[in-house]
């Protein structure tokens, strides 16, 4: 069903981003975010105060519907029109950076141990420490608190 053909009846009945689905199918083009919002402002004949106080709540919509896709550019389009090698292409690039990253981070993590000096203490000292500086702790209970009050 195209937008000029409904009426506005009909239009208050979609939810703005399905009628953002209609303007971007029909028009083939691609819209920033606040051009798609003052269509849909006109379509709906709704006030200018509602265009300032609602794009942002618009724009996130947007962003978390799947049926459309924010280009490098700034604009908005159906995820529909782009293939998904793009998609693709894009979180192998970010793979490799991510492997590359894993690999620099473990070299520097060995240069570090290299580096550091070990204190060659057992852990089983280290324990037998802490012991000896609880040894003179009192476990007091609620009650014996509230009698020395």
């Amino acid at each position: 069903m195209s937008l000029k053909s409904m009426k506005k009846e009909e239009l208050e009945l979609l939810s703005h981003k399905d009628i953002t689905y209609l303007i971007l199918e029909e028009s083939k083009k691609t819209f920033n975010t606040a051009n798609l919002f003052k269509k849909i402002v006109e379509l709906l004949e709704l006030p200018e105060s509602y265009f300032e106080t609602k794009i942002a709540d618009y724009y996130t919509a947007l962003t978390t519907d799947k049926r459309f896709i924010l280009l490098e550019d700034g604009t908005w389009d159906l995820r529909s029109r782009h293939t998904s090698d793009k998609v693709i292409k894009v979180q192998d690039d970010d793979d490799e950076e991510d492997e590359e990253e894993e690999t620099e981070d473990k070299e520097d993590a060995n240069d570090l141990l290299e580096e550091d000096d070990y204190d060659d203490t057992d852990e089983e000292d280290y324990d037998d420490d802490t012991n000896e500086e609880l040894k003179d702790l009192v476990v007091i209970d609620e009650d014996e608190l509230e009698l020395e009050e």
